[in-house]
């Protein structure tokens, strides 16, 4: 966007003050039909000669929900349904036919839903003729007495003109002639009485200062544009009877079938214009001709039934009007025989094809795809005029697709500046086109935006003008010569007859000396008469010499005056120039600051905006992370809960037992104190020796010196290998004889990275209560793996169930159990439960912490700041 924000200023500044700078809006205007009934529901409503709005119908309402809404759009002008013919041709068509006189293009479309009007406002209708006839009456009424001969100016296929002499144009017009059927329409023949209304204007029109020194030549050609192919209507297509014709699946068609014509293709001439290549193009001398030519080619363009109008065209009709101009050479009675000197206008006039939603047309099949690229075609140019508007208001440069359609392609150069641009938006008020009509005032709107370059006028030949009457102005006095001396010579007295027939003849010859005298007496007086009105005029001459001589030193006076304002304007301009240089350099300097402004703008708002992201960012992650922590506070906080209730629980259980220990003592005491001496006690048996000796006890003797009792541990079944024995902080002693034993084991309270790297097995001792309310301890094993991310990974394999009884609420008992020792104190350990085959495989990353006692991760080791 940089680059060409700053290059449009610059071509504005380099231009600036020549003609081509100049841009003038496309003239949009809007005629509005009048109803069909007269009890019809209306949608449009003109509010004044430039402004019409737009309300809603009560169906619409009704089915949007009341929505209710009127809309205004602006128009160069609008025309009701009481405007004539000529009142819109005078406003629209008329400059454009001027400008074709001098030399400059034109371009008139009508663009509309079908039944709107576009047909009856370019053709017309009997006894009312449109624009079409009114632009062709306007011309010959205009160059009339100036048209060259015919086939003087001859068309080539390069989009130019050739000049014949007089000679090759009266052969070329006997060749013709002769022709059985010539295609040129003559001037002799009789009018068609079936458009004969329709060219008949009333009003006489004709263009002001026309040159009179140039010969002129008007050339038509007629096209249609359907289904974005290019066909000739004014093409005679031969037909042969004996050479059948084929189609597309290689049968021969039947006679009564119609053959399509060749479509035409669009090219680019030397001057970068585009047009119809091998386009039929007829010399025409009247408007009678040149319309007779139209109708020649409106017969056969393509109209086909739909359910909105009986009579649509389904194809886009473009009728050229080509003007040819050369001057006279320096005699004024022939052609200037030079190709550079012809000047070459065109006048298209367009009427498009109806713009409607498919689904209204009720059409199907081949209607049906007409439509579609009919609707293509109106949107391609309705995307071209957006483009262009965009270029202009915002200084972008893209490109406008003219080369998505045909329609737009061959008038792009209309649109670069080769001539200007109107457009008649047709409506029908009636409430059934309402959708439609707001389409076609949004695409006026955006049209009238747009801006086409103003053309350049045309060059000047370097001849001397006047020279097509300056051999008749010229040729008047030569030819009034004889009779001015007939008059002096009449004026003399006449002479007698001279003729001597007799030698004594003595009259004759006195008569003839005294005509003569009287003759020479004349004479005298007629010099003396000429002598003093040549003195006369010579004093008069003299007089307006001195007259002239003040008056040219009166006006060198002033043009002295004049020459020293002139002077100081000069000045005063050449000042005015330079502080213009220097406030465009200023302009320029800060549009390159309101650049570099914009540009700084933009990245701060960019990273504003980043840093509001990565803020909101933060903010979501902390809000989760709060979260987080919450679910994480709630969870530690429930299970130390638990965790001290059990705490407790197992404190109350150690008191109770130490409390059950003392009484035990204190009974013992007491019956050592109070039993009376008795017999020496028998030995017991063996076998009840041996039953105390199997005894296990639950905690140490109440008895204080008595001897201490060995522990054992158990050793662990996978006693080989190098172990991490985790022991959480929170794990209660059980101070029971059996212990889990593992040797070269590393014992850590928390697991660690840096003890899983050294070790192959793992073992978590776990505490919980169990439903009776003893303690149950639980041996988790494991295998420790190595991970791709560079940690450890412990997958549980068994679990080692260890329970504790009390002796008084005993649920099972070991199979092996020995009677309680004479002391009354009572131990036992349950059976050793053992699960295999528990395969849970939990990966530990440094740094990562869970729950105590459920799940194990690695902490990698701080270092020390």
């Amino acid at each position: 966007m940089k680059p060409a924000r700053t290059k449009t200023p610059r071509k504005l500044l380099v231009k600036k003050g020549s003609q081509t700078s100049l841009k003038d809006p496309v003239g949009v205007y809007c005629r509005v039909r009048p109803l069909s009934l007269p009890d019809q529901e209306c949608c449009i409503e003109v509010i004044n000669n430039t402004t019409v709005q737009l309300h809603t119908p009560e169906g619409y309402r009704l089915n949007r929900n009341g929505d209710y809404k009127e809309t205004q759009y602006s128009f160069k002008q609008v025309f009701g349904i009481h405007t004539t013919q000529k009142e819109l041709f005078d406003v629209v068509a008329n400059p454009l036919v001027d400008d074709l006189i001098h030399g400059k293009n034109g371009l008139l479309f009508t663009y509309g839903v079908t039944g709107s009007g576009k047909t009856h406002t370019m053709t017309g209708s009997p006894g009312e003729g449109g624009l079409l006839p009114r632009c062709l009456d306007m011309i010959f009424n205009s160059i009339g007495s100036f048209q060259a001969k015919r086939y003087v100016f001859k068309s080539n296929d390069r989009n130019s003109m050739d000049i014949q002499c007089e000679v090759d144009a009266l052969l070329e017009r006997q060749k013709r002639e002769a022709m059985p059927n010539p295609k040129t329409p003559s001037s002799k023949r009789q009018i068609d009485p079936e458009f004969a209304d329709m060219i008949n204007v009333q009003e006489f029109c004709k263009a002001e200062e026309v040159d009179e020194d140039s010969v002129y030549g008007v050339f038509v050609s007629y096209i249609e544009i359907y289904n974005n192919y290019i066909y000739d209507l004014l093409e005679e297509v031969p037909f042969d009877p004996i050479k059948p014709k084929w189609n597309s699946c290689s049968t021969p068609m039947r006679n009564t079938d119609f053959v399509p014509p060749q479509s035409k293709l669009l090219r680019e001439d030397k001057n970068h214009n585009m047009y119809v290549a091998g386009c039929t193009e007829v010399e025409v001398k009247s408007t009678e001709e040149a319309f007779e030519v139209f109708w020649r080619g409106q017969k056969k363009r393509r109209i086909a039934n739909t359910h909105l109008n009986r009579e649509s065209s389904r194809s886009h009709s473009v009728f050229n009007i080509k003007l040819v101009q050369a001057p006279l050479d320096a005699d004024g009675d022939n052609v200037l025989q030079e190709k550079e000197q012809i000047t070459i206008s065109q006048l298209s006039l367009v009427d498009l094809a109806g713009s409607e939603r498919t689904n209204r047309t009720k059409a199907e099949g081949n209607r049906l795809r007409e439509a579609g690229n009919i609707n293509q075609s109106l949107m391609t140019l309705r995307t071209c005029m957006e483009v262009l508007r965009e270029n202009q208001m915002y200084g972008t440069n893209k490109m406008v697709p003219y080369r998505d359609s045909k329609l737009t392609h061959l008038f792009k150069n209309y649109f670069d500046g080769e001539g200007k641009v109107r457009m008649i938006v047709c409506v029908n008020p009636k409430a059934e086109d309402y959708e439609e009509s707001l389409q076609v005032m949004r695409f006026a709107e955006v049209t009238q935006e747009v801006e086409v370059a103003r053309p350049v006028d045309k060059a000047i030949c370097g001849l001397t003008p006047g020279r097509r009457y300056r051999n008749q102005a010229r040729g008047g006095p030569v030819g009034d010569e004889p009779l001015v001396t007939e008059v002096v010579l009449q004026s003399f007295p006449p002479l007698p007859s001279c003729e001597l027939l007799d030698i004594n003849d003595e009259q004759t010859l006195p008569r003839l000396i005294e005509a003569l005298e009287k003759r020479h007496y004349l004479r005298q007086m007629m010099i003396e008469e000429f002598h003093k009105q040549s003195i006369t005029f010579k004093a008069l001459l003299q007089e307006f010499d001195s007259t002239v001589l003040n008056k040219e030193n009166y006006i060198q006076g002033k043009l002295n005056e004049k020459e020293k304002v002139i002077t100081g304007q000069k000045l005063e301009i050449e000042r005015l120039e330079k502080k213009n240089k220097t406030l465009e350099y200023k302009i320029e300097i800060l549009e390159k600051t309101t650049t570099i402004y914009e540009e700084d703008k933009r990245t701060l708002q960019q990273e504003l905006e980043t840093q509001n992201q990565k803020l909101q960012r933060q903010f979501s992650d902390k809000r989760r992370l709060e979260a987080r922590l919450q679910g994480m506070v709630t969870e530690t906080t429930m299970k130390w809960e638990k965790e001290c209730e059990r705490r407790v629980a197992a404190k109350q259980l150690e008191m109770q037992n130490k409390l059950w220990v003392k009484d035990e003592k204190l009974k013992q005491l007491k019956a050592i104190v109070t039993e009376p001496k008795a017999e020496k006690p028998e030995r017991p048996s063996r076998e009840r020796d041996r039953e105390k000796v199997t005894q296990r006890a639950v905690s140490p003797s109440p008895v204080p010196n008595a001897p201490p009792i060995r522990l054992r541990h158990r050793r662990s079944r996978s006693a080989g290998d190098r172990w991490v024995d985790h022991k959480p902080a929170s794990n209660v002693q059980t101070e029971t004889v059996m212990q889990p034993h593992v040797p070269h084991a590393i014992t850590v309270s928390v697991a660690n990275e840096k003890a899983l790297a050294k070790c192959e097995k793992y073992m978590l001792t776990h505490q919980e209560l169990a439903s009776d309310g003893e303690i149950e301890t639980k041996l988790i094993k494991g295998d420790v793996f190595k991970t791709r991310g560079g940690g450890q990974s412990v997958q549980f394999t068994d679990i080692e169930t260890l329970k504790q009884e009390s002796p008084t609420g005993r649920k099972r008992r070991s199979p092996t159990a020995a009677p309680a020792p004479p002391d009354g104190t009572e131990s036992e350990w349950t059976d050793v439960e053992t699960r295999v085959g528990c395969s849970v495989a939990v990966e530990m990353r440094a740094g990562s912490q869970l729950g105590p006692g459920y799940q194990h991760h690695a902490q990698p080791k701080r270092k020390k700041p």
